[in-house]
């Protein structure tokens, strides 16, 4: 009861009129990492579209695809995303000192971690909606992959 009142007061002058500042920050790298995510995505799928278009094997397809599925544990290629959630580090630095925010490098693992966890979701339904919708006739394949990648992007 003696310290809640205090407790209180203080949040309510010292941390919640910079909330909103703080996540807008904050909010920048996060977005910019996830934006990437869905960039990288897209390329990958528009490759194996470009690819399929040029050879039209149905074998290499299937290797392009299953290629595909391994790109969330790709670290090279995911490299770029996790790069932009670095900015966190210097921007959780200034609230490290103004409100003793701790375990910055948790906030960034984490963050990767939910973009590892985003992209093994797309390539995930990626794989699942193509296999269901496949066709032998390709023809129809690049449109079809071209519909699931949109399909999955939204």
């Amino acid at each position: 009861a003696s310290v809640s009142e205090p407790a209180q007061k203080c949040c309510t002058e010292n941390i919640q009129p910079f909330l909103t500042s703080i996540l807008e920050e904050l909010m920048g790298p996060v977005s910019s990492g996830f934006t990437e995510v869905r960039a990288l995505f897209d390329k990958e799928v528009n490759e194996i579209i470009q690819d399929f278009q040029k050879t039209n094997d149905m074998t290499r397809l299937k290797e392009n695809v299953d290629q595909l599925m391994t790109l969330p544990f790709n670290s090279v290629k995911m490299e770029p995303c996790y790069l932009k959630v670095n900015l966190l580090q210097e921007l959780l630095q200034d609230l490290k000192s103004r409100f003793k925010v701790y375990h910055i490098d948790f906030v960034i693992q984490r963050t990767q971690n939910f973009m590892q966890e985003l992209m093994e979701n797309a390539v995930y339904t990626f794989e699942q909606l193509f296999s269901s919708s496949h066709q032998a006739d390709p023809a129809k394949v690049a449109t079809t992959i071209e519909k699931v990648k949109l399909r999955v992007l939204k």
